[in-house]
């Protein structure tokens, strides 16, 4: 796994000559970073995430599409690769990564949103990442931003996903089946177990399912038995504005900008099996802590 200043500089500068960032998206890396920051303001006014004209309808499904072709593109690229890699399952997962970070910086460029990112100090640590969930762009912003060296975690179903779910398969990241409670636990054990053989980082999403309403959901528990039996500290990103750009539903990509706040590693060598529903509220709270008013959770 990378985590030296390398993997960072990758996910940031990779294809910078080719996607030139005056076309529209900004990205903006502030490298000191306070957790007691006030969370990213809302804009006052909604009329700009709301036009629904048909010159916006437009622009949106070309966007769209464009994203399609080109995710079918390095998709073929990769799955070819991978294919030829069927051996080294190690190799497949770091190659997992580097399409993750050439697909989803290219999918953000072609939506063009703009974007800022703080805390990318903390984006390069050996970690279990964890992420809130209100849009399919999230996805893409994870695929760019988790460092080389990251194996996910999701339903046994993602496999049926169009071309993302095939190449996730291909590129050794691990499924649990959540309708078979017994077999999840086991999933997570073997996941955990993976992850500290082969010297892994993880990705999850401690919701589950995604947000309808960009509001936060209450996390479940398999990131702390995660971090129970890998000892890996938990680093929190925390994403705002996605479920405005793109919302449930909706095939309506607006022009919102976006916010991707890496919170620093929270140390888990000391936590306690009895203490599980305590560190799942502690991590929650956080995540209520730094989200707008319109993504925290409801009471």
């Amino acid at each position: 796994m990378e985590n030296s200043g390398g993997g960072a500089l990758l996910r940031t500068r990779r294809l910078e000559s080719f996607l030139d960032t005056s076309s529209g998206q900004r990205v903006e890396e502030v490298p000191k970073f306070l957790v007691k920051e006030k969370p990213v303001q809302q804009l006052k006014k909604d009329v700009y995430f709301d036009d629904n004209g048909w010159v916006s309808s437009i622009i949106s499904w070309i966007r769209i599409v464009t994203c399609f072709v080109s995710m079918m593109v390095t998709t073929f690229i990769w799955a070819l690769i991978m294919i030829v890699l069927i051996p080294l399952p190690y190799e497949r997962i770091r190659q997992g990564n580097i399409y993750g970070h050439v697909t989803g910086r290219m999918l953000m460029w072609i939506l063009g949103n703009p974007i800022k990112i703080e805390g990318a100090e903390f984006s390069n640590e050996r970690a279990i990442y964890i992420s809130n969930h209100a849009s399919p762009i999230d996805i893409f912003l994870i695929m760019w931003l988790t460092p080389t060296g990251t194996v996910g975690i999701a339903k046994k179903e993602i496999v049926w996903y169009p071309l993302f779910g095939q190449l996730y398969v291909l590129a050794n990241h691990l499924r649990i089946d959540r309708s078979n409670p017994t077999a999840a636990i086991e999933s997570m054990k073997e996941a955990a177990r993976a992850v500290v053989r082969n010297n892994l980082s993880l990705i999850i999403f401690p919701e589950g399912t995604r947000s309808k309403n960009g509001r936060l959901l209450p996390f479940k528990k398999g990131f702390v038995h995660l971090a129970l039996q890998t000892r890996l500290p938990i680093v929190p990103m925390v994403l705002t504005g996605t479920h405005r750009a793109w919302r449930k539903g909706s095939l309506h990509v607006r022009p919102a900008p976006l916010a991707v706040k890496y919170l620093p590693p929270i140390s888990t060598e000391n936590w306690k099996v009895e203490k599980i529903d305590d560190y799942v509220k502690m991590v929650h709270d956080l995540y209520a802590a730094q989200l707008p008013e319109s993504q925290k959770p409801l009471s």
